[in-house]
């Protein structure tokens, strides 16, 4: 199984890590996307107004700029480590167990704009850049990475892929339609769906993670992860839509 993370807007400053390794990152096929991404990033950087206009910046935010500038020098950290916020705060996984942190690298890709999926320990700088922003240069981010990161998840042939992803993300790499797959959508126990990109959203997604991390259970189906489920108490659900199942959680 891979299970598929959208990143943070936040991040965590800093790293020991070598600077960035682009082919060294999970699913190298994608090398030439991820470098035309970084390259129109640190280019952008050189200009500050134009950063601050097209990355949409505060004042609070401008030394994201420097964070781009610096993308190809800058330390690293495991991805899994460098994003904050609600999600990764609930999952979590500097607490976790080695044998777990270590699953994690082996089953989680985080999809992030500028470098697409990663591995959950592969190292990556801070950068600034979400996945509806248009950067001079590249085309439209949905246009460059999505048919290229589809076939490179296809290429990897996994046996399932659990898809945590917000809608922005999955528009920026599709499952391939051969990979058996589920998207999961987080509703109370009282059927009222979760809004995309809330607090409760992002916090039950991140408790799954780490309850799956923790167990590390062979799934290679839905079926298989519907048993693990049941063992563990999570409440799952198939949907009247075809590859959407529902995480059901108390409101």
């Amino acid at each position: 199984m891979k299970i598929l993370l959208p990143p943070s807007e936040t991040k965590r400053p800093g790293g020991s890590g070598s600077p960035l390794d682009l082919r060294g990152l999970a699913l190298p096929v994608l090398d030439d996307e991820r470098t035309a991404v970084v390259d129109a990033l640190v280019r952008l950087a050189e200009d500050e107004d134009a950063s601050r206009r097209v990355l949409k910046l505060s004042e609070r935010q401008l030394e994201d700029i420097e964070h781009n500038r610096m993308l190809r020098t800058a330390p690293t950290m495991p991805a899994v480590d460098r994003y904050t916020g609600v999600l990764f705060d609930a999952l979590d996984a500097r607490t976790l167990q080695p044998a777990s942190r270590r699953w994690l690298g082996a089953h989680v890709w985080i999809h992030s704009a500028p470098f697409g999926p990663v591995s959950a320990l592969d190292r990556i700088p801070a950068y600034r850049l979400a996945a509806g922003t248009s950067l001079p240069g590249v085309p439209a981010l949905r246009r460059h990475w999505a048919e290229a990161t589809t076939a490179a998840i296809a290429a990897e042939r996994p046996d399932f892929v659990l898809d945590l992803r917000s809608e922005a993300y999955v528009a920026l790499g599709p499952i391939p339609a051969a990979v058996p797959s589920a998207y999961v959508r987080v509703v109370t126990d009282d059927g009222e769906a979760s809004r995309a990109l809330n607090h409760f959203n992002k916090k039950s997604k991140g408790e799954l993670v780490r309850a799956i991390a923790e167990d590390r259970p062979r799934v290679r189906s839905l079926r298989g992860l519907n048993d693990w489920a049941a063992r563990r108490g999570i409440a799952l659900r198939q949907t009247k839509i075809a590859g959407v199942i529902e995480l059901v959680v108390r409101g």
